[in-house]
């Protein structure tokens, strides 16, 4: 059986868990500080510099949590939003967006997508625009940046959700470097595995300096709402052992999804698109088809386990009409198995299979 998804955890990712387990400190520590400074480096500068070096002044600053929807929950609330704001989000997306602007107190906006990349459509957004608007979260899809800049121009927050694209670029620059603050998440199958935990990330330090203020309520001189969500130093040891190895994870994803590629020009169907000035990391290989619930069910019979990489739209949960985008993507996408940990014997056996069952257009 070939799973959809599975996280790569090797002798090195062990090690470093076990060297906290010793030390006794487990909870957030000097491990969660040393993953929040490693981060930043690897936003502002891609793994083009020495990790080590002690001349790089870091632009970026950022706040290890317990997860990907505390860490949105905590952006909102330190951009202010709350009752009577109104956040849009696409209805192509997880709840965890959903949530988050619910645990703010304001109301999600729901968008449509454009139909090439499954990103946030700006052309959707603009209509959707309200006094009210207080933030758009932009979340970069399946491992391909969102058209940022035509939002960036609305003059509107941009809050990135680069839980799928740690990794990618748009336009030379990492993505969750371009919004007013960025939010990622290190889930188990996520691009890099910490088990849980998320991280904050921006270039305005007052902005960082409140969230940090609000992650945990312990040992403070007022009643200020604060949250307990913090990141053990068990997590941040495997979050910085998993970093190392970023580069290789996504060379390792796009050089499976060029094999994929080539299954699907071979049966007629398209592959994902890449735009031009996109670096494509390939958190997920998407694909459409008519007629995925029977290439499901056959995929699975065969050992290969494919899903749908959004379980339901949130307009759908909500029983509102439109979304005719996200609709029709909806209805055809397909996820097949994309990760490092993928031998070599078991991409062939996804594409020999994907070979047989597809349809030959």
């Amino acid at each position: 059986m070939i799973p959809h998804s599975r996280p790569f955890i090797d002798d090195e990712d062990c090690h470093a868990v076990l060297d906290v387990l010793r030390s006794g400190q487990l909870v957030q520590g000097a491990a969660v500080a040393a993953f929040e400074e490693a981060f930043c480096r690897e936003i502002d500068f891609h793994g083009a510099v020495n990790m080590d070096s002690e001349e790089v002044v870091l632009r970026s600053h950022a706040v290890a949590v317990s997860s990907g929807t505390a860490a949105l929950h905590l952006t909102l609330l330190a951009l202010g939003v709350g009752t009577g704001d109104e956040v849009i989000i696409p209805s192509y997306v997880c709840t965890a967006l959903w949530h988050a602007v619910r645990y703010a107190g304001a109301t999600p906006v729901l968008a449509d997508i454009e139909g090439e990349a499954f990103n946030l459509s700006a052309h959707d957004v603009l209509p959707r625009l309200t006094k009210k608007t207080k933030a758009i979260i932009l979340p970069h899809m399946f491992g391909q940046a969102a058209d940022i800049d035509e939002l960036l121009k609305l003059g509107i927050p941009v809050i990135e959700d680069c839980a799928q694209s740690l990794g990618s670029l748009y336009r030379g620059q990492p993505t969750g470097t371009l919004g007013v603050a960025a939010i990622f998440s290190f889930y188990a199958t996520k691009v890099i595995a910490a088990g849980e935990g998320g991280m904050i990330v921006s270039r305005d330090g007052n902005l960082i300096d409140r969230i940090r203020d609000m992650r945990d309520y312990d040992e403070k001189d007022t009643l200020a709402t604060s949250f307990n969500y913090k990141l053990t130093d068990l997590q941040a040891a495997l979050g910085i052992s998993q970093l190392k190895k970023l580069p290789t994870f996504i060379a390792r994803r796009q050089d499976i999804a060029r094999h994929y590629d080539h299954v699907l020009r071979e049966t007629g169907l398209t592959p994902p698109v890449e735009k031009p000035d996109r670096d494509h990391s390939y958190f997920r290989y998407v694909f459409l088809l008519d007629g995925t619930d029977c290439f499901f069910d056959d995929m699975n019979r065969q050992g290969v386990i494919c899903r749908r990489p959004v379980f339901r739209p949130l307009h759908d949960y909500l029983g509102l009409s439109g979304f005719e985008v996200t609709n029709h993507i909806w209805q055809r996408a397909i996820s097949v198995p994309i990760y490092p940990g993928l031998t070599n014997e078991e991409v062939e056996t996804v594409c020999s299979t994907m070979n047989k069952l597809l349809p030959k257009i």
